[in-house]
Order: structure tokens, then C-alpha cells, then sequence
């Protein structure tokens, strides 16, 4: 779909249809690691469990990274588009795959150089290390085309094709979740064989994204690059909120793992492990809302449509509330059923700390939506400063210090509290900045 057409479609009809596939791409994009989840847990036991979970946190920074290169550039080649300024949204294109490409070297690079005293600083040891390092390997040897999976999904999205980002990243997924159960039952390769899974992913989707080639009202291509500092910056600070997003996620899970490694031990990180990565697919959604209304609010921002700014971001709001309560109501019933598929040894006490870490922990999702889908909003109208305060409170600021002041008063019951208050706050802030921003559109629209 091209910028014209995209501004002149029904609003409600470009929000259903570029959120919805959207939603669906970063639901494929999370299944990655729920799948192993499942699978380790009940083909490799509590102890693969345990070992994935002190691994995700690197995974989150790499995840990350393909992110705010993707998020970043793709907003760039939006707003350049909706200027009609075919050859500058070509250039961006070009540089950001050629940056991202370059980055997911050096990631393989330093990873396997360091993997050891890595892997230990995230409390990886004992029979916990070789299942973390067997795991991790392999998921290094492919960063590139994470990194690349995450670019290229984000400007194919932007450039009208949103049905063929969502079904790269549904079918990569499916590859995974299909290829985990061979290897790790049929082919007992254990955690390789999760890593191995995992990996495929990203390689199966950009196969199936090298059909936007064809794609008649296709604007993206390559083009010689005129390497400077200004967009390059730009890139990085539009997209540097949604790495922080990735890469606050990962360290939050190694914090709260140290600190309920102290309190629980191996059991307790196991438990952590079934919520955060049920979490993850929830904030999947969540972003996947912000991903897929910020080419329409670039476009509409570069077009000066405020009116329509104003009605995208109300429908953002709403949509993420609805889901954030949906979310929270199924953690409350189903908490029995969500455990048990996780816990095939049959133990006791990690069915007890996970019931009662699933009641309190997915309250977060009452305000975690409204910050996501706020923190791409600003993004996408080119207000990073925005992003960046929303992102760094929920990320650093508020969540590293609410965990030990919580866990120290009130022990594993405080560390499933963190991130409800971190949220809660955080959106006390949100509010205040969507209102500034209203009140400056609606000022333009007098004017």
C-alpha cells in the first residue's frame, strides 16, 4: 500500500489491518523462546528450565538490537515516503541492512570470545553451565540473521506489505515449534536441539520475506548510500526506545533471577522462567499493537494529519487496555492449566510458587499495554525524547530498585509485586505526556 493510499483509506480500516497482522508477527516472534520453554521443560526437565532462563537476557539485548535498527529506519523510510522522498527512504533502507548486518557479527564474535565468564555472571554453574552454554552456542552463530529478521520484517511492514511480514514471522515460528519437538524428543538433542529450532526461525522468514520483491506497489529497493552521521543518529534515537524495551526486558530477568536465586534457588528461577516467558508472549502483543499503528502515524505525521494522529492513538489505548484485562483475567483462572504444561516432573513446590507468582505478577498487564503502545506512539511522531524517559522509567529506573526494596520486605511476594508497581507508575507519567501531546495537536488544529 503507498503512503496516498495509506492516508486516504478509512482510519479504522488501516488500524485493523496493519495492527492485527502486526499483532500476529510479534506473537511469531515470541513463540520462539515459549516453545522452547515448553519443550525444555518437558524434554530436558526443571534444570533446562532453569538454564534457558539465565540465557534469555542475552537473547533480549540481540532481539533488541534488530529492533531499534528496524523500528528506527522503518520510521525514517515512513516519513521520508509520506514526503515523497523515494530516494532518501531507499538510502535509509540500505544503510540500516548494511549497520545491521555488520552488528550481528560483532555480536557473534564477542559472544563466543566471552560465552564462559558470561554465562557465569548470569548465575549459570554447577550442572546449570554446560545446558546454558550448549543452549547459547548455537543461538550466537546465527545472530546475524536475527538481527537482519527484525529489520527487514519492520520495512516491509512500513513499505504496504504487512501481510507478508505477518506471515514470515508466523511461519518461521511454526518451523520452530515443529522443528523443537523433532529434536528434542525424536532426535533427543536436548538443549542443542531447542537452540537449533530457534535458529531456523529467522532463516525460514526472510525466505519467505524475499517475495516482497514482486510486490506491485513495492517503493523498497536498494540504492547507493551517502553514509551520514544525522540519519544514522536518527535511527538510533527513534529506535533506541524500543531496544530499551527489549533490553530492559532481559535485564529484569537476570535481576530477578539473582535475587530469587537467593530466596528459592534453582526451583524459584524455574517458576520465574514459566511466567516471564508466558509474559513475553503478552508483551509481544502489546508491542505488536505499537508496531502496527506506528506506519500509519508516521505516515499521517509526515502527510500533518493531526486529526488522525489523535483518533490512532485513542484506538491504540483502547485496544491495549481490553487486552491487557483479557490477560489478567486468564492468568487468574487458568493458573492450574498454565503450570501444568510446563511442569512435567510433577513438583510441588514449583506449582506453588508459579500459581501464586501468575496472581500477582500479570497485574502489570493493567498498564503494560498503555506504556508499549505510548512509548511507539512517540516514536513514531518523532519524539524520541519521549520514548526514551518512558522506556528508561520502566526499564531501569523504577523496576531495579522496586525489586530489592519489594524483595527485601516482603520476600518472592515482593519480587511478583516489582513489575505491577513499576508499570503503575510508569503510566502515571504516560498519561501526562499523551495530554501534553493532545493539547499541542489541538492547538495546530485551531491554527
Amino acid at each position: 500500500m503507498k503512503s496516498t493510499e495509506l492516508i486516504n483509506q478509512p482510519l479504522h480500516k488501516s488500524f485493523i489491518h496493519y495492527v492485527s497482522l502486526s499483532l500476529f508477527s510479534m506473537l511469531g516472534l515470541s513463540l520462539y523462546i515459549l516453545a522452547d520453554t515448553f519443550f525444555i521443560a518437558n524434554g530436558v526437565g526443571q534444570d533446562g528450565l532453569t538454564a534457558l532462563n539465565l540465557v534469555i537476557p542475552v537473547y533480549n539485548v540481540l532481539n533488541g538490537l534488530g529492533l531499534m535498527l528496524g523500528m528506527g529506519g522503518a520510521t525514517l523510510y515512513a516519513i521520508s515516503q509520506g514526503k515523497n522522498e523515494r530516494e532518501e527512504s531507499r538510502q535509509i533502507f540500505t544503510s540500516t541492512l548494511i549497520i545491521g548486518t555488520g552488528s550481528g557479527i560483532i555480536f557473534t564474535v564477542l559472544g563466543l570470545l566471552f560465552i564462559d565468564p558470561l554465562l557465569q555472571m548470569l548465575g549459570a554453574t554447577g550442572n546449570i553451565l554446560p545446558l546454558a552454554k550448549n543452549y547459547f552456542g548455537i543461538i550466537l552463530l546465527f545472530s546475524v540473521f536475527f538481527v537482519v529478521n527484525n529489520i527487514v520484517v519492520c520495512f516491509v511492514r512500513n513499505d504496504g506489505n504487512p501481510q507478508l511480514a505477518m506471515t514470515g514471522m508466523l511461519v518461521g515460528s511454526l518451523a520452530n515449534i515443529v522443528l523443537d519437538y523433532l529434536f528434542i524428543f525424536p532426535l533427543e538433542m536436548g538443549m542443542e536441539g531447542a537452540a537449533l529450532a530457534t535458529a531456523t526461525s529467522p532463516i525460514i522468514s526472510l525466505l519467505i520475506l524475499t517475495f516482497h520483491k514482486p510486490f506491485p506497489k513495492r517503493q523498497l529497493a536498494f540504492s547507493t548510500v551517502n553514509w551520514k552521521i544525522n540519519p544514522f543518529l536518527s535511527t538510533l534515537s527513534i529506535g533506541f526506545p524500543s531496544f530499551i524495551t527489549e533490553f530492559s526486558s532481559g535485564l529484569v530477568i537476570f535481576m530477578f533471577n539473582i535475587v530469587i536465586l537467593e530466596l528459592s534457588g534453582n526451583v524459584g528461577v524455574a517458576a520465574y522462567g514459566i511466567i516471564a516467558n508466558i509474559s513475553l508472549v503478552c508483551v509481544a502483543i502489546f508491542t505488536g499493537i505499537g508496531q502496527g499503528i506506528q506506519p500509519i502515524v508516521s505516515v499521517n505525521f509526515g502527510a500533518k494529519k493531526h486529526t488522525n494522529i489523535i483518533h490512532l492513538m485513542t484506538y491504540g489505548f483502547s485496544t491495549a487496555l481490553i487486552l491487557g484485562i483479557l490477560f489478567y483475567g486468564i492468568g487468574l483462572v487458568y493458573s492450574d492449566t498454565i503450570t501444568q504444561w510446563f511442569n512435567s516432573e510433577n513438583d510441588a513446590v514449583l506449582a506453588a510458587i508459579t500459581k501464586k507468582g501468575i496472581a500477582l505478577y500479570f497485574m502489570a498487564f493493567l498498564f503494560m499495554g498503555l506504556n508499549i503502545v505510548s512509548i511507539a506512539f512517540f516514536s513514531a511522531v518523532a519524539k524520541p525524547k519521549q520514548s526514551f524517559i518512558l522506556s528508561l522509567l520502566r526499564g531501569l529506573i523504577l523496576v531495579i530498585p522496586l525489586l530489592f526494596i519489594l524483595s527485601s520486605f516482603f520476600g518472592l511476594t515482593g519480587v511478583w509485586l516489582t513489575l505491577p508497581f513499576t508499570e503503575g507508575l510508569t503510566l502515571l507519567l504516560t498519561i501526562y505526556f499523551i495530554r501534553r501531546y493532545f493539547k499541542k495537536a489541538n492547538r495546530l488544529l485551531l491554527e
